[in-house]
């Protein structure tokens, strides 16, 4: 099933693996964006789960091509017997087009962040769920709203959370909040976070689909578009330099 899909995962797994400043910490955002356990990948290797702990540590020499090999190949496989949700949802990245004037910045982070790093990264304050703060992120989009109502279909509006749910939308132009979360409670897929830029007056509706939903809902008090992506980008740009 979808083996083109597979082997470009797996070439993009392997070589942030290898070209990581910290390949174990890379390791384990792979396994957990594939909701792997320790104990789970380490009986399907044939290893401990020390071996696993160890290397996502750094308590281990970096892996050799043949460890990564083994690595991903068992991510892959894993995921394939539960269905391949996760190289369904890489798949729907590969070709994509999506329209430019909705999509203003799309990144994803080397290792994953918080809920409250995003917060931060925003000016923002949240507005439901807060418990869930320590979720983990491991990418964003940043959406024109009006361009996405405008210009996107169903189908489009899915590919927004590339290969992982994992992430945070976030919406620019929003008034009361109510049709963004409307269509995530729609779509059935949910993000990690949603952010919310512009509001003037929150609807109550919004905070309670989050709520239902689950979803930490923030609300960004940059001053515009510009300075909530330059804080975003220098949010990967820490990361990147952990």
């Amino acid at each position: 099933m979808l083996e083109k899909e597979k082997e470009a995962l797996a070439k993009r797994i392997a070589g942030e693996i290898t070209l990581s400043s910290d390949p174990g910490k890379t390791m384990r955002k792979w396994r957990e964006i594939f909701g792997v356990s320790q104990t789970e990948l380490a009986e399907f290797l044939g290893v401990s789960s020390s071996v696993i702990s160890d290397y996502e540590g750094g308590r281990r020499k970096s892996p050799g091509a043949s460890t990564i090999r083994k690595f991903v190949e068992a991510l892959l496989e894993i995921d394939e017997k539960r269905g391949g949700k996760v190289i369904r949802a890489f798949s729907r990245t590969i070709g994509s087009d999506l329209p430019t004037n909705a999509i203003l910045d799309i990144r994803e982070f080397a290792f994953p962040v918080t809920v409250a790093d995003i917060v931060e990264a925003v000016k923002g304050e949240i507005v439901a769920n807060e418990d869930l703060l320590g979720r983990k992120i491991y990418g964003y989009t940043v959406i024109d709203s009006i361009q996405a109502i405008l210009e996107m279909s169903s189908d489009e509006f899915l590919k927004l959370y590339g290969w992982t749910t994992e992430r945070a939308l976030v919406f620019t132009k929003v008034t009361t909040g109510r049709s963004p979360m409307i269509a995530i409670r729609v779509q059935g897929l949910k993000p990690a976070v949603v952010v919310l830029h512009g509001v003037k007056k929150l609807d109550e509706l919004a905070v309670k689909i989050a709520e239902r939903e689950r979803v930490p809902l923030v609300i960004s008090n940059a001053k515009d578009e510009n300075e909530l992506i330059v804080s975003l980008r220098a949010l990967v740009e820490k990361v990147e330099k952990i």
